[in-house]
């Protein structure tokens, strides 16, 4: 670490040459956090996030996207990636769509057709990948991975999810096996029942899940009523068609519609257990099934400098964990950790956190294990009000986090994005701001040869 912190002190000796006190300066504003997360900082080679977008959540089978075909969804938020940064889709070396109930072939194929719809050339190539509710987060890894790695210089991760159009589908042929493998048999768990593992393993109760499900639902409604998500959500235009007539009706869908402003304690409390006869989740404390598309638009540093192109984001580090699967839920608790030391951090350097609600429980459960601060987490509300579209929620958490620390300017700086995963898995990524304004951040290559190689002794 005191090597770290004096390659950084040398540096910005020689950016400030003209500065007789620069070595006293930048003494004072360098810490280990910054030292760490930062490290690449003057290179040029951060992974950053230029744009990040998503539809409006609605709800399944009820709400403004319930006749709108997945395709139809993806190539709404590919384009307006495109049209707000003005770029050449023809640049854009690969497209990565998480995604989850859809069989994997056939959703595969609409998204290649939705990449058509939003005007990208042939050569611009599309496939899925599915880590159950992460995978529009594993994406976004996957992505900022492969350009780290030189394979292509500019990528889109999204993230895509119609339960209006699928559904979750139980595996047909079960392998006897499982009954000689107890952790493969807890794979097959309804998520509500794991859910309720969690509450009754942890001890969370119904009051605590119900009060989390309250202030989701006021979060986002306050959310709604100031504005906060127009930067994010991109207007829709799409069709209705009435169930009862058949008539079918043009609309523009640019709001979440799962949302209650008027939630309350008391009407939650007279929800019956959903999965468990006596137990503590309800359709009350539970994510909602939703339908909703969301992208990320990542690439270097230098070539977003290149492009003149706002850097909303860092992409700093990325877990995936496995835990227990008949407490799925807790892998948050597992995955933040692991993901915010893989950023060199500690999670009192951590300003913000999107954390899924998949369930209240499970939700309760890891901001309490972890000892977080609730008023840092969810700041505009949750799953249980939004709804979570199992394959977008990862990107939507992109666009909602970056926004809102874009909005609370220099005093927020780093934030988490994590949620669970069936069958007993956890991810999370560490995000810096992307216009955080300091020392390091500032610096730019110089033309002299120094010789301030990372790896000197």
């Amino acid at each position: 670490m005191e090597k770290a912190i004096n390659r950084q002190r040398i540096l910005l000796d020689h950016l400030r040459p003209n500065s007789s006190s620069s070595h006293q300066n930048s003494q004072s504003h360098l810490s280990p956090s910054i030292c760490l997360a930062g490290g690449n900082a003057a290179y040029g080679d951060d992974i950053v996030i230029v744009a990040a977008l998503r539809t409006a959540i609605c709800k399944a089978k009820r709400g403004g996207f319930k006749d709108t075909l997945p395709d139809d969804l993806l190539a709404s938020v590919l384009k307006a990636l495109v049209e707000r940064t003005n770029l050449n889709p023809a640049e854009v070396g690969d497209i990565v769509v998480g995604t989850v109930l859809a069989p994997g072939s056939n959703r595969a194929i609409e998204c290649r057709m939705a990449a058509f719809y939003a005007g990208f050339p042939e050569s611009v190539p599309v496939r899925t990948v599915n880590r159950q509710c992460s995978s529009g987060l594993q994406a976004v890894a996957d992505v900022a991975a492969f350009i780290k790695a030189g394979y292509y210089d500019i990528g889109i991760a999204a993230g895509l999810e119609s339960m209006s159009v699928d559904s979750v589908t139980p595996i047909i042929t079960i392998n006897t096996k499982i009954e000689q493998f107890a952790k493969a048999r807890d794979c097959m768990l309804p998520m509500g029942v794991t859910s309720e593992n969690v509450a009754e393993r942890f001890g969370v109760t119904r009051e605590e899940q119900d009060q989390a499900a309250v202030v989701s639902h006021q979060r986002a409604a306050a959310a709604i009523a100031s504005g906060k998500f127009k930067d994010e959500i991109i207007p829709v235009s799409t069709k209705i068609v009435d169930p009862k007539t058949g008539e079918t009706k043009p609309v523009t869908i640019s709001e979440d519609d799962g949302v209650r402003p008027n939630t309350n304690l008391r009407d939650l409390a007279k929800l019956k257990p959903a999965f468990k006869k006596n137990g503590t989740t309800t359709a009350g404390n539970a994510s909602q099934l939703s339908d909703g598309a969301g992208g990320v638009l990542l690439m270097k540093r230098s070539l977003a400098t290149q492009k003149g192109l706002p850097i909303l984001g860092v992409f700093r580090s990325f877990a995936a964990v496995g835990v227990e699967p008949g407490v799925m839920g807790v892998g948050p608790a597992v995955a933040i950790p692991a993901a915010v030391k893989s950023a060199g951090l500690h999670l009192s350097d951590i300003n913000l956190f999107e954390i899924n609600e998949a369930f209240a429980s499970q939700y309760v459960y890891c901001c309490k294990k972890l000892d977080l601060d609730t008023e840092k987490v969810n700041v505009n509300g949750g799953a249980i009000a939004l709804g979570h579209p199992l394959g977008a929620t990862g990107a939507r958490c992109v666009s909602t986090l970056l926004n809102e620390m874009k909005r609370r300017g220099r005093d927020c700086r780093f934030g988490v994005i994590s949620m669970c995963i069936g069958s007993g898995m956890g991810a999370a990524a560490v995000l810096e701001r992307g216009d955080y304004v300091d020392a390091l951040s500032n610096a730019r290559t110089t033309t002299g040869n120094y010789f301030l190689s990372k790896d000197a002794k």
